[in-house]
This record gives C-alpha cells, structure tokens and sequence, in this order.
C-alpha cells in the first residue's frame, strides 16, 4: 500500500449490519467502457492503482458493459485476500446473448453480446445474483443492490416493476440471501431518493447507494429521505460526487447536457472554491462524508492517472472557512452538516 493511502482505508460501520466500509470506493461502471473504451490492460491496471493506494470498496454491476465490468473486476479480486476488500454489485437486470448489440448501446463502448433485460421478481434476483458470482468469481458478496429501481428510470413502467420488487418476492430473495449470509448487507442502488424512501416502508434495507442526488451540487435528499436514514440506522453510499461530471470540469450533469441554471450554480461553487485555493471536485468529493448518515464516496475513473487525481483531491485539505462561506452564500443548504463541524 502507497504511504498516502491512510484516509482511504478508514472505514466506517453500516449501522444495521456487522460491515465496516470503506470511506472512499472505485465506481467500476468506466471498466464497462461507460462512453469510451477500456482495454484489458488498462482495466488492470486501473484496478492494480487502486489496490496500491489503499482503496479497498468496489462497487460494480451487470449492467456495466454488459457485464463487462465483473468480468474484469472478477480478474483482479482472484489476486487479492478476500477478507481485505468490501464488494458490491446489483440486481434488477438479466443479460441475454444477443449479437445485435454495438458500441454505444446504453452509453457503453465496445460492450460484450448482452442485451439487459428489467427483472426484479425473485426468481430474477437470484439468478441475477448467481450469475454475477460466476463472473466475479467469488462465493458472496459484501453488499448487494437492486439496480435502477423508480419512476424517473421506467417512468409510466414503474408501477409493474415495483409490484415486481414487492408482491414478487425480489425483496423476499434480498431477505433470503442476507440471513443465509450469501450477503452481508441489501438495498437499493439508485438515482433518485424518492424510490429508496419508499422502500423502507416495504422491506428493512441496511444502505442505499444513492448517485448524484446528495452532492455539493444539490442536496434535496436532506429531508425527509437523509433524516429518515439517520433514524432508522440505515446507510447512505454517497456516489456520483461530481453529478456525472460537472463538478469535475465535465461536461454532462446527470447524463446529459448541463442546463443554464446547474451552469451557473456550478461557477458560483467554483468561485467560492477559488477564493480559498481549494479545488472545486476536492470539496465535491469530501462533502458527502460529513453527513452522519453517509458511510461512503464512491466514485469513477477511466485510469490510474484519474484515479490518482481523485484520491489527491479526497485528500486535499480544505479550511473550514470555505464550508462555512458556501452555506452563508446559499450554496450548500443550511441544514446540511459540513465537514469539520
């Protein structure tokens, strides 16, 4: 492990569960080719850089590359001792051979033959899960999400997805394979809050992952969906940092082009940022972590350099002042806890 590696390495306790994760994670849907491609080598040598630094939370799925990205990851963790590294992938979508499948299909370039298909009853769960094994080449995994769930992502679809994941028994099959300890932690993996909200009210869920909708950009997830999180003991993996790249100089927010007011938002954020020499994506990756129901930051690379520039600014330090000056201007909302405090 590189000397600079400590703060990556912490770990915090998922309240519901016995796991301890780590604070900072690698986001693997960039070794599925997510918008360009990603040769062999360059995967491994991605996933070799991180093990060296220190990280030690990987988080990937069959959807990345149409399953691409286990197969990948699944090469590296072959090398490294289970026991070090915290692994979670996701359910909700069946790959089937399809040869009509082309680079750029779902944003993913060069992806193998595999057309996904929506699927959250229980059968589908648990032959998703035992697929996902096969590729990953491990006999369980730490924490396992059901992927993509909600109105925003199947809009008028929700509803027969949703009564999938309830009435069907995809819940049921999350239950099973935690108290037979196949998985030591379940929730939903998602874009948007509301869905996750929900879902406490059907199943007891140890974490969502939640992408892009508790950032330095936005923050409505506060209430009631955070609060209730806190209450019930329920963790929040905190990815999509940089809301798929704006706040990192990208130029896409949530996948698309970014609208005028995000545009303008975002200078302001950067100017407070310069005021204080602090980079913008170093406050964007840090900020996340200072609410108590955060457990971690995951975020993506496309290689080692990147990678490594994310770790520098994960570990960059940032003055109290610049939090502070962020909520006084209306940046952050007041409620929201800043590092530091």
């Amino acid at each position: 492990m590189l000397p600079n590696a400590r703060k990556q390495s912490e770990r915090r306790s998922l309240m519901r569960s016995q796991l301890r994760i780590p604070i900072f994670g690698l986001g693997c849907a960039q070794l599925g080719g997510l918008y360009r491609a990603m040769s062999d080598a360059d995967a491994a040598r991605l996933l070799e850089s991180a093990w060296q630094r220190g990280v030690r939370l990987f988080d990937t799925a069959p959807y990345y590359g149409f399953t691409r990205s286990e197969r990948r990851l699944g090469t590296a963790l072959s090398h490294w001792p289970r026991d070090e590294f915290v692994l979670s992938t996701k359910v909700g979508r069946l790959l089937r051979p399809d040869d009509s499948v082309r680079s750029g299909d779902c944003g993913f370039s060069d992806p193998l033959p595999f057309r996904p298909y929506f699927d959250y009853s229980r059968d589908g769960v648990l032959r998703s899960f035992d697929e996902s094994l096969a590729r990953l080449g491990v006999s369980g995994v730490d924490i396992l999400y059901v992927h993509d769930i909600g109105t925003v992502t199947h809009g008028e679809r929700h509803a027969s997805y949703w009564k999938q994941l309830t009435k069907g028994g995809g819940f049921r099959a999350l239950e099973e394979l935690r108290s037979s300890g196949a998985v030591a932690a379940v929730g939903l993996g998602v874009n948007e809050w509301q869905v996750a909200h929900a879902s406490m009210d059907e199943f007891d869920i140890d974490c969502t992952m939640l992408a892009g909708r508790y950032t330095l950009l936005e923050q409505a997830s506060l209430a009631p969906f955070l609060d209730e999180c806190l209450k019930r003991g329920t963790g929040v993996v905190a990815a999509g940092p940089f809301n798929s790249g704006v706040l990192a100089g990208g130029s896409t927010f949530d996948y698309a082009p970014i609208p005028a007011p995000v545009r303008e938002r975002v200078r302001a954020l950067q100017a407070v940022c310069r005021e204080f020499d602090v980079p913008l994506p170093a406050a964007a990756l840090q900020f996340g972590l200072a609410h108590p129901a955060v457990v971690a930051c995951v975020a993506g690379a496309h290689s080692d350099e990147e990678l490594g520039q994310n770790l520098a600014w994960f570990n960059t330090s940032i003055p109290s002042a610049l939090w502070l000056a962020l909520r006084e201007r209306g940046l952050v909302d007041s409620r929201a806890p800043l590092p530091g405090e």
